[in-house]
């Protein structure tokens, strides 16, 4: 099993179905959540199966309290993250965590994703020192999904936070990681790439951003991705792309607003909705309406931010996901997994990884479909 934790079952088969790998001690609300969650997930996913790293002795009840057994297998490490813990501290004393023991199994091709709802300062940190990056990353970034009017509704937005710098070629690389995601993650044959600005003129902009502008729409023919240029801060939930390209810090900054933005916007329509009897009665005839946009814009639903640029899939969870919210991650971790995700990202970067274009120039080098 893994070089941390001890397997209390029978070894899961590596064949006829993914194996995901899950940290099961990380979450604001505990284990039971996390259970509750691959609970609901496997029902719907016959063909997976489950390592669940943490405290062997909390976690056998649960497991057996949701007759999953026959799905699971427990792989005991007794200490854990916490939220608290900086991330250089686990780096040196976190060996016998949940965390690095969900991430081992992904090192040692046990399974091939890591689910985990833990900080994710360490998360990114141990995941960076056991999976090492993939060649031509310099910069691992996190991919997440901003709702938007797009027929799947919702676009990939990155980096939303793993770094607070890019430079040109980090940007570039973004743009064919972001483009990798959609086509494998989202079904999006030939994604739509937008690199964020403070303007959609093409002479605006830091220095590094007008480089990359160049660079991105000199890949796009090869990596078979549409560039539609500089796109604006409203442009995030809009139709007219489906990757936003940006660096760390302008995208947790916009992640963090969008998702404040969207509680407040929530806590005034119940207000209103509450204010008089004629809006009570007018909230009883909306209630259908109502619910309908409460499911789209569910947070829950598609969490999950997906580091990007490893040996290995990682999926970041929030940390008070609720079971609803376990089973979105693990959701997105098993369709990325039967993709051949991880794989195929790293046949991409690394096609692209000594393409150096001259100014003036268009070729690139060409991709096939099939590896990402």
């Amino acid at each position: 099993m893994t070089q941390n934790g001890t397997a209390t079952t029978t070894p899961l088969p590596k064949a006829g179905g993914v194996v995901i790998s899950v940290d099961a001690m990380g979450g604001d609300s505990g284990p039971a959540t996390v259970v509750a969650g691959i609970a609901q997930f496997l029902a719907k996913a016959p063909d997976a199966r489950i390592l669940l790293h943490g405290r062997q002795d909390v976690l056998r009840p649960l497991v057996d309290k949701r007759r999953i057994s026959s799905q699971v297998t427990l792989c005991d490490a007794p200490d854990v993250v916490a939220m608290s813990d900086k991330p250089s501290h686990v780096m040196r004393n976190g060996k016998g965590t949940s965390m690095w023991s969900a991430i081992e199994s992904v090192r040692e091709r046990e399974a091939q994703v890591c689910v985990s709802c833990g900080n994710t300062g360490a998360l990114m940190a141990v995941s960076m020192m056991r999976l090492r990056k993939i060649e031509g990353v310099n910069r691992p970034a996190i991919a997440c999904l901003w709702p938007s009017r797009n027929a799947s509704g919702f676009n990939v937005m990155l980096d939303a936070g793993a770094d607070i710098r890019a430079d040109q070629d980090d940007l570039l690389t973004y743009a064919l990681m972001g483009a990798s995601y959609a086509r494998n993650g989202m079904g999006i044959t030939r994604p739509r790439i937008g690199l964020l600005n403070v303007g959609v003129e093409e002479h605006k902009g830091r220095a590094e951003l007008k480089v990359a502008h160049e660079l991105i729409a000199r890949a796009a023919p090869g990596a078979d991705f549409e560039y539609v240029g500089f796109v604006e801060g409203g442009d995030l939930p809009s139709s007219r792309i489906d990757v936003i390209v940006t660096d760390g810090f302008t995208g947790n900054v916009a992640l963090k607003t969008g998702e404040g933005t969207a509680s407040l916007i929530s806590e005034l329509l119940r207000e209103a909705f509450r204010k008089t009897p004629l809006s009570r009665v007018a909230a009883l005839l909306a209630m259908t309406s109502l619910r309908r946009l409460s499911k789209r814009i569910d947070p829950r639903r598609v969490n999950g931010g997906v580091f990007l640029g490893l040996n290995g899939t990682v999926v970041k969870s929030h940390g008070s996901a609720d079971a609803l919210g376990v089973a979105a991650a693990l959701k997105l971790a098993h369709r990325l997994a039967k993709s051949g995700f991880s794989d195929k990202l790293a046949a991409r970067v690394a096609a692209f990884s000594a393409f150096t274009p001259e100014p003036g120039t268009t070729d690139a080098p060409e991709v096939d479909d099939k590896k990402g």
